[in-house]
């Protein structure tokens, strides 16, 4: 089969041929219909995270149809319309029974401690697969694996409230996905923060306010478009320092400011000041778990969330498009989410 595969960090990646996944009686054997780019996949290109092996297949947004199943699956059949839960965990821990697999001593995610989606199989265990209705797109089921649960999840860890204002720094596809959901989840005025102007666009299309940090300091307009009082919820999704410090100055006292971009970057505190002074939290958000899936596939399927908003380019199993989509996210210049259909 074709794939398109990480060989050494910092180059780009390349495309090559090789053996289809053979699975074991657990697992099912999936023919990939769509894979989203996130920038986590070039931050792995970078050298910012570093998968576990090498030469190793990108892609943890991935759905597509059941090719073939283990003999012990009985849930599943060829032929059904999944998507992937990217983490595989034991199953086992208490961790994983108590619903918080991303702390599995064994976790490993797809397309960083295993081979992902940039190909046109993928091999899973079945517990990872996770139904996707006919009136939600491949693609769209596939953004929501990683964009819009991680978005989903990040908003449980806000304690997100009725009413609650919000704040989101970066308005690509996880940004996008927390306007959407924090709407659904009732909060109040919704605040997108971005330098580019077409992501900007679309999150007023979803209902929120917008400030280009390019041209104005956020910090001052999330301040003046609150009365002087910050938000409730600044949620972090960029993963650079400047904007983490921006979020935690942009909330009110009690406020909580949710950190969810990756940076390799040391941001230092003012604990006084920042934190201790307004009783600001700071929380981290860590992937998502698969217990919080189904419901965010039937908010879609209900159309509450409107994923095809955030699905804004699609491109062939190629490696120089990968690659170029690559290079747009390392200059945070990329479409919302580019998905690739093999």
């Amino acid at each position: 089969m074709k794939a398109v595969r990480f060989t050494s960090t910092g180059n780009p990646l390349v495309l090559q041929e090789i053996p289809v996944p053979r699975i074991s009686e657990n697992e099912i054997l999936v023919r990939v219909k769509a894979a989203g780019v996130c920038h986590s996949d070039e931050h792995y290109r970078a050298g910012i995270s570093k998968p576990e092996f090498l030469p190793i297949t990108f892609g943890h947004e991935v759905a597509g149809i059941v090719e073939q199943t283990g003999r012990e699956v009985t849930q599943l059949k060829q032929g059904d319309r999944v998507a992937l839960h990217y983490l595989v965990s034991c199953g086992m821990c208490f961790y994983c029974m108590s619903g918080h697999e991303q702390f599995c001593d064994k976790v490993k995610m797809l397309g960083k401690n295993l081979n992902g989606g940039f190909a046109e199989y993928i091999a899973v265990p079945s517990r990872n697969a996770v139904n996707l209705p006919g009136n939600i797109s491949f693609e769209e089921g596939a953004v929501l694996m990683c964009a819009g649960a991680t978005a989903y999840h990040c908003l449980l860890k806000a304690k997100l409230e009725k009413g609650n204002t919000v704040a989101v720094f970066g308005a690509g596809g996880v940004g996008q996905s927390v306007i959407q959901l924090a709407t659904v989840m009732g909060a109040g005025q919704i605040i997108a923060v971005d330098i580019n102007e077409e992501k900007l666009r679309i999150a007023r299309q979803f209902g929120a306010v917008s400030i280009n940090s390019k041209k104005v300091n956020p910090v001052i307009q999330i301040k003046n478009i609150t009365k002087g009082r910050g938000v409730d919820v600044a949620v972090e999704v960029i993963g650079i320092p400047q904007t983490q410090k921006q979020a935690l100055h942009s909330v009110a006292p009690l406020g909580r400011v949710v950190i969810v971009g990756l940076s390799d970057a040391v941001v230092q505190l003012d604990t006084y000041h920042e934190l201790l002074q307004r009783e600001a939290q700071i929380i981290g958000s860590n992937d998502h778990c698969l217990n919080e899936l189904a419901g965010l596939i039937q908010l879609a399927s209900e159309g509450k969330f409107n994923v095809s908003g955030i699905v804004s380019r699609k491109i062939s199993l190629d490696a120089d498009e990968i690659n170029n989509t690559l290079d747009d996210l390392a200059r945070h210049q990329a479409a919302v989410r580019t998905v690739i259909i093999p």
